[in-house]
């Protein structure tokens, strides 16, 4: 007699943190149970500025994703002895509220505190009485436009354009890392090279690099996703 055994698959969940158009959200709405992300759904797409254009993309998805926005300078203003360590705690609250398994920064622009990532990676319980408090640690990673020790923070991609003109440098590049409470200083997960052209415009350099940008942002989820299946 054969006995076929079916083998159920848990479905992992990811929250994504913007803050703009949501190009890369994009590549991961697209390959969200695809075999570029088997198994996975984005469970809720946040962002801190009122007029991404992601909030769109996730609401006309198929099917549509949750959303939320939730801004510091509202929320400082609501709450005026309130810091903004107390709203990065806030935006934990948000995500800790899903559950996931694995929290993606995809052009999310405000810099996380000690009031979010002790939350997130369980460093501190959250003393509310009604608020979620993260079973274990929750993974959060982060796309940059630069190679590892190259242009952290803002304006990367201009400030490597620049500085190829310069001469400075002959190649930029890209890569996903694990966020850490310096900026852009946690582990990096994927690196990937782009050349920048002699002559070219900055336009289109963006343009190349923004492609690799949609590449590396899904093979860095479903790595990171891989790495926390039960052993």
């Amino acid at each position: 007699m054969n006995i076929k055994t079916q083998v159920m698959t848990a479905t992992r969940h990811i929250v994504v943190l913007i803050s703009g158009s949501g190009t890369n959200l994009q590549a991961l709405i697209d390959a969200q149970n695809t075999p570029r992300l088997p198994d996975t759904e984005i469970s809720l797409v946040l962002s801190n500025r009122k007029a991404a254009y992601g909030l769109i993309r996730a609401q006309i998805s198929h099917p549509p994703i949750p959303t939320a926005y939730y801004a510091l300078q509202p929320y400082l203003k609501a709450n005026p002895t309130k810091t903004r360590d107390d709203y990065d705690a806030e935006v934990a609250k948000i995500v800790l509220q899903e559950n996931p398994d694995l929290v993606v920064l995809a052009g999310w622009m405000h810099v996380f505190g000690d009031g979010f990532l002790d939350l997130l990676y369980g460093m501190k319980a959250d003393e509310g009485k009604d608020s979620p408090v993260a079973r274990r640690p929750i993974p959060v990673i982060n796309l940059h436009p630069a190679l590892p020790g190259a242009f952290d923070g803002t304006n990367a991609i201009q400030r490597a354009y620049e500085a190829f003109q310069k001469g400075e440098i002959k190649h930029s590049g890209v890569m996903v890392h694990k966020v850490v409470k310096a900026v852009d200083q946690g582990e990096p997960l994927i690196v990937r090279e782009v050349p920048i052209e002699a002559g070219e415009p900055l336009e289109s350099f963006e343009e190349r690099l923004h492609k690799v940008e949609h590449e590396v942002i899904v093979e860095a989820t479903k790595n990171m996703l891989e790495l926390l299946k039960p052993a």
